[in-house]
């Protein structure tokens, strides 16, 4: 089991890569390709978009398959075909298409873990399980900062990209050999999305989860690249980039523990999240404070924005064992399907607003408003720990 958890652990890193790293490649493939900020926007939406749609069939599958072939098999079609036609690109579309088949395939990566999770060990410790997997996943999201862009002036962004395709396969046949399936838990098979939508707790949490993610990855995923860059310099974008993926590891390892330390789930995720929203805030009223204040922002945005694996261990609690493929990813669908709806409505509110400093201004708006919404929906959810 544990080295099986090591496989996927790996391809989570892998997935934790892809959402961040156009941040990095921006100024090169607008360079070479033409491809602009709003339209890498609309790239990286798409693949968040991908990765959600694909949460209703991952769940049906690792009830009924399980998480082996489930996991595997869309990694090694999507993740590395998908690296590899990005490699490939020589129009905007293309990269557009290479971000769908990338999201389908690290889709089922995260849940195929925390499916084992729930199904093996206590309840009281999947927050901490399931955060710690994120905060050793997320060692991806440094390798799309400085290393990246290392990697790209030595080999150029179409080499980095071929590696990253052969890493991929190696990966999803590790899955493959070494994960494990579960034996099948009562009722497997009975049941639907629809009975984890009739629980009456979710409604008060899935706005949570739809919204508590997005600014961070967001910003970390392409914002940050191009805001520091026209702010301050694109010299600073690695390290600040760099920071800010520090930062949300730290917060990962953070949140993990809290919710048994202080008896509380919501107020773990309420909490972190309306500090998230201020600090949102604060770069809405001035959004250009310095270059290590805006630093230390984005930071301070990312880890307490890291709140997803206590908020995914909030809603797994109301879930029955025979619905956990669908309830998990059912959460995961808002927290991602989330970012992908605020990725494709970022790009057209910064043209809108002018671009620039205005248009920085009005994405941090647009995401301390979201978040502040979700926080307020949610202070209505029943707590519950195991």
């Amino acid at each position: 089991m544990k080295i099986g958890i090591a496989a996927l652990t790996l391809a989570y890193v892998l997935s934790q890569f892809y959402r961040a790293f156009l941040a990095v490649l921006a100024p090169e493939l607008e360079a070479e390709l033409g491809v602009g900020a709003a339209q890498l926007s609309r790239a990286s939406g798409i693949w968040f978009l991908a990765f959600a749609a694909m949460q209703i069939p991952v769940g049906w599958a690792l009830d009924r398959i399980g998480p082996r072939i489930t996991a595997s098999t869309l990694l090694a079609l999507g993740g590395a075909g998908g690296a590899a036609l990005f490699a490939l690109a020589g129009a905007g579309w293309q990269i557009e298409l290479a971000m769908g088949l990338i999201g389908i395939g690290c889709a089922p990566v995260l849940m195929a873990s925390y499916y084992i999770f729930a199904r093996t060990y206590r309840p009281a410790v999947f927050a901490t399980l399931a955060a710690t997997l994120v905060g050793v996943g997320s060692l991806g999201n440094i390798a799309a900062s400085v290393p990246l862009g290392w990697a790209a002036e030595t080999v150029g962004w179409r080499g980095a990209l071929w590696a990253l395709a052969a890493v991929t396969g190696l990966v999803a046949l590790a899955v493959a050999l070494l994960v494990r399936d579960q034996e099948a838990a009562d009722g497997a098979g009975d049941g639907s999305l629809w009975d984890v939508l009739r629980i009456p707790a979710f409604w008060a949490i899935l706005p949570m989860m739809l919204m508590n993610y997005a600014p961070a990855a967001g910003l970390r995923g392409l914002w940050a690249g191009p805001y520091i860059a026209e702010s301050y310099g694109a010299q600073y974008v690695g390290v600040v980039t760099l920071v800010m993926g520090l930062a949300m590891i730290a917060g990962n390892f953070a949140y993990g523990p809290l919710d048994r330390l202080t008896g509380t789930r919501k107020g773990v995720v309420l909490g972190g999240n309306i500090a998230g929203a201020l600090v949102l805030a604060a770069l809405w009223w001035v959004p250009v404070p310095g270059l290590w204040a805006a630093a230390a922002a984005l930071a301070l945005v990312g880890a307490l924005g890291s709140s997803y694996a206590v908020g995914m261990a909030h809603g797994r609690a109301f879930v029955p064992a025979h619905l956990t493929g669908r309830g998990v990813t059912l959460l995961n669908l808002f927290s991602i399907g989330g970012v992908g709806v605020m990725q494709f409505a970022t790009g057209p509110i910064f043209d809108a607003a002018g671009g620039g400093t205005e248009g920085y201004r009005a994405l941090f708006g647009l995401f301390a408003l979201a978040l502040a919404a979700g926080c307020a929906i949610y202070a209505f959810a029943p707590d519950r720990t195991d």
